[in-house]
């Protein structure tokens, strides 16, 4: 059973979510302060309010995004352009503003589950790779990754031997981030391999004019 963690002070909302989203499907974890908040790699998935009696949502988003990549729907009262360009490059997967639809939301939810019920974890090619505990191996040794570098080589492994455009990574890579030069990929890229390729296994292909592919003889 999913686990949800509800970190939203007004308590009419928080248990409403919980009403609709139902105890039968989903195991519910309701906060009304972040400093009650624990086991932050417990959760599936996490529904934040931005304006809270003790701090501020996507503060606290920055803390999840360096124990987890599970997904983060920020719901807030708060609907600024400038608030929800925020939210997404701190790294929340959604933003929804109040007021919303119970129904709605839950779609959502089940989308934002769903989509990641994905591999968290990958052994060839003398890598071993877990995306849930942030642990990554090359040849035994373990080496660290940027927040970009794991989210390209999570989608590259996903989809191995299929040939990926410069534009679909981009997209993935530096979701709903305006402006994001070409060149960055290319960078990206370029320190992926330094990483976890050695002088006799290619493991990233470059498809020129196209993108890349991983593992594709």
């Amino acid at each position: 059973m999913k686990k949800i963690y509800i970190i939203e002070d007004d308590k009419s909302i928080n248990h409403g979510i919980e009403l609709t989203l139902g105890k039968e499907k989903y195991e519910f974890r309701n906060f009304y302060n972040l400093s009650d908040v624990r086991d932050i790699n417990d959760a599936d998935l996490f529904i934040l309010d931005i304006n809270l009696p003790d701090g501020n949502g996507l503060d606290f988003l920055k803390v999840i995004r360096k124990h987890s990549q599970k997904p983060v729907l920020i719901l807030t009262a708060n609907d600024t352009e400038i608030a929800e360009v925020e939210g997404l490059q701190f790294g929340a997967d959604d933003y929804v503003t109040k007021p919303f639809s119970l129904m709605a939301l839950r779609l959502r939810i089940e989308k934002l589950l769903s989509r990641n019920a994905e591999k968290t974890s990958y052994s060839k090619y003398g890598l071993d790779l877990n995306f849930d505990s942030f642990v990554f191996k090359s040849n035994g040794i373990e080496f660290e990754l940027s927040k970009t570098e794991i989210r390209l080589l999570k989608y590259l492994v996903e989809n191995e031997g299929v040939i990926l455009s410069r534009e679909k990574l981009i997209d993935y890579v530096w979701q709903n981030q305006m402006f994001v030069d070409e060149n960055a990929l290319s960078v990206a890229v370029k320190r992926l391999r330094d990483k976890i390729e050695n002088g006799e296994v290619k493991l990233i292909h470059t498809i020129y004019g196209i993108g890349y592919v991983f593992r594709m003889e």
